[in-house]
């Protein structure tokens, strides 16, 4: 119809939504759980905690969170440089590790496996996604190795 306005009007829906956490208790130990959160109709918010299994109620008794992290993990950040003949070498144990070639072509060897090479232009990044108290790790160490020309950096976090 011409010349005329209006809204349409829909009833709010009910919307409900589920996340694994963990129940973490003093010594460390955890126990994942089922959490349940319900948008009614009205926009009342709630949630309900099961067991895994979904029906099972369950009542944490320790610290809730996110499974195998630490709720603030302290993160040391390096940025090494290195131009000409040398080598940087990231220890097992890093977070994250990122290469990145400006000129030359360094070799990267990680753990015990051949040296790779790396042309100018390339970059290589080697990272995990959860860290924390019981996160995950790089399990190898890098050495990065550059002959006379090469210029590359090498970004890496670790938590501390």
């Amino acid at each position: 119809m011409s010349g005329t306005s209006g809204s349409v009007s829909a009833a709010a829906a009910a919307d409900a939504e589920y996340e694994i956490l963990c129940d973490v208790q003093a010594d460390g130990s955890s126990t994942p759980f089922l959490r349940h959160y319900t948008t009614s109709g009205t926009g009342a918010q709630s949630f309900t905690d099961t067991a895994l299994d979904g029906t099972t109620p369950y009542a944490p008794t320790g610290t809730v969170g996110r499974c195998g992290v630490s709720p603030n993990p302290q993160i040391d950040s390096k940025a090494q440089r290195q131009t000409g003949a040398g080598s940087v070498t990231i220890a097992a144990g890093a977070r994250s590790v990122t290469l990145l070639v400006f000129s030359g072509s360094p070799t990267v060897a990680i753990g015990g496996d051949p040296a790779v090479a790396f042309p100018a232009g390339s970059t290589g990044t080697w990272s995990v996604d959860q860290g924390g108290k019981n996160g995950e790790r790089l399990a190898d160490a890098f050495v990065f190795t550059g002959a006379a020309g090469s210029d590359f950096l090498v970004l890496s976090t670790r938590e501390i």
